[in-house]
Parts: C-alpha cells; structure tokens; sequence
C-alpha cells in the first residue's frame, strides 16, 4: 500500500520544513508550498489524501485556498490557525474544512489529527470495504472482526488499533502513529499501550500469540498487520 500523501501550504519555511519533517516521520508522503498558488498546482498535480492548509498568509489567504479547491475537490483540509474564536470555526466548516488547529500547537497532536481526518473520510480504504487475511475478516463499515467464521469481540480500544493497523496492511506503521491515532496526543511517548494491547489482539487473533503470522513487529520501529 503507497502512503498517504500530505500537502503542506505554509509561507512559513521554517515551519515548513519542520511539518514535512514530522508527517514523514509518521509514514506519511509530504508535499509542501509556500504560497496559495503553488499549493493549489500540487494539489491538481500530486492528488493529496489531504491538505494542512494555513490561514494567515499573503496575497491568497487559507480562505480563499480553501474556496478554490472546494470547487472541485474533496480532499480533506486541517485548517491551522492563531485564531480560535467561533466565527473563524463556523467560516471554515462553512467553506468545507474537515478539521483545525489552533496554534501554538504540539505535532503529536497533528499527526493525530491528520491520522483522524483520514480514517474519518476513508481516503485510506473505501467506506465499507472488507479486509481479508487468511481466516481473518475486518469490516469496517460494520466494525465486526470474524476468525474462522466466528465473530470476535473486541473492546473499542482494542477495535480502534487493529482497525489502524488494517487500513494500512503490510505496511509497518510507527508506534508513536498508533498511539496519537488510537490514545491521543497525550499519551505520546506511551509505548507500553500500544505493546499490551498488540498482546491483547494476537491472542483473539492468532492461532499461537506467541508466533504470529497476522499482528507482526518490527522491532524499533513499530507493528504490521498482514
């Protein structure tokens, strides 16, 4: 599976380097812009799964971007703003904005949004669609897990890591991803979370846990779901 693709349009360079530098660090693929028009060329060239747009910038500003590509787009858009009052929110949903942050903001809590936005709008997977490996069935419109045949009952904490781990299969995806996508931003950093839940799914999922051929590790870097 290719990676997610993030334009970044930011006039901001040093920022701009520091956000590509983050969302590749997640396993995702950034593009970035520095203006209105060169983010709008990227997002008609390189098709993105989704835009980190922001507000203040000269000469086209994040409300007009926005307004442009919603003419004919429906790439999901993460507003980033100084701004927080309600206007700006009601201006921007109004416009087609999938989601914001308020600056100062930490890039744990982006990623975890970006992570959200994504699952949210399926540009990962389709809305509905199965995944299947080996006695395993995953449907995520249902949100049902069948072994064997057999329904399998999960807890939505448990539910919501292996459904991560399956909209990206065969794809290792990093620990501190999962634990911003499933905990939150605040819980960065937690990485036995994510290690006794992973134990908690292999042993609904796995013939022998302490062999799997389904919940996989890459030991340093994070799991992979196969």
């Amino acid at each position: 599976m290719t990676k997610e693709k993030i334009l970044i349009i930011d006039d901001d360079e040093t920022l701009l380097e520091l956000l590509a530098e983050h969302i590749h660090k997640a396993d995702f693929q950034p593009f970035t812009a520095s203006s209105g028009d060169q983010g709008l060329k990227l997002a008609i060239e390189e098709d993105p799964d989704l835009i980190i747009l922001d507000v203040m910038m000269p000469k086209m500003d994040g409300w007009e971007i926005c307004r442009r590509l919603r003419e004919n787009s429906k790439i999901p858009i993460i507003m980033l703003t100084a701004k927080a009052e309600e206007v700006d929110k009601l201006r921007g949903f109004h416009l087609g904005v999938d989601d914001y942050v308020t600056k100062p903001f930490s890039f744990s809590e982006l990623i975890a949004r970006v992570g959200a936005v994504l699952l949210r709008t399926g540009r990962g997977v389709e809305a509905g669609k199965k995944v299947t490996s080996g006695e395993i069935a995953i449907d995520f419109e249902s949100r049902s897990v069948e072994v064997s045949g057999e329904m399998v009952d999960f807890t939505p904490t448990e539910y919501r890591l292996l459904e991560v781990l399956a909209r990206h299969a065969n794809r290792t995806v990093p620990t501190e991803r999962l634990l911003v996508e499933v905990w939150g931003s605040e819980y960065a950093g937690e990485r036995i979370h994510v290690k006794h839940y992973i134990w908690a799914l292999r042993k609904k999922l796995e013939i022998d846990p302490g062999a799997p051929k389904h919940i996989l590790t890459e030991r340093g870097f994070g799991y992979r779901f196969e």
